[in-house]
């Protein structure tokens, strides 16, 4: 099975996410490519970036691959902001092709917990309307991405 992660991390936490879920992924056989969205025009402070999540803004991706039909599976990640995505994924998950009939694994990382049920939803709602079909989920908590085998366990349950 060829595999694909897409992720935005600001602190680093939902590239952890991305690295552990990528060793489960090649463990159980799968080719699985990493890819890190990187946003050229990021705001400098932490809440201005936080009020263009909940405004859902777009933000200006150093190149990427947006056709995903090459993969059978389809992760992407990001961090919780202001109850959604970050800019960078809200913009990926604008351009972005070739989920249709796919599998799809989204995951996020978050501090209070408060919105990640919504920013889970609207990633989905939005590669529902693109085509994709079968959904898994899960999320790590800030204080627990460190836990390695907590990590791996919220993987593979939500996997099966």
């Amino acid at each position: 099975m060829k595999s694909v992660i897409i992720y935005y991390s600001y602190s680093g936490n939902t590239q952890k996410a991305a690295e552990a879920l990528s060793v489960y992924l090649k463990s159980e056989g799968s080719q699985a490519d990493l890819i890190e969205l990187k946003c050229l025009d990021e705001e400098k402070s932490f809440l201005l970036q936080c009020r263009r999540a909940f405004q859902h803004k777009m933000g200006q991706l150093q190149p990427v691959n947006f056709d995903l039909s090459v993969f059978d599976l389809i992760c992407l990640g990001t961090p919780v902001w202001a109850f959604g995505p970050a800019p960078a994924l809200n913009t990926y998950l604008d351009k972005c092709s070739g989920v249709e009939g796919k599998e799809v694994v989204l995951f996020t990382t978050y501090g209070s917990g408060m919105g990640n049920e919504r920013c889970l939803d609207y990633m989905q709602g939005i590669l529902s309307t693109k085509g994709a079909k079968k959904f898994k989920r899960f999320s790590i908590q800030q204080f627990k991405i460190n836990n390695q085998e907590f990590v791996l366990s919220k993987i593979k349950q939500s996997l099966k």
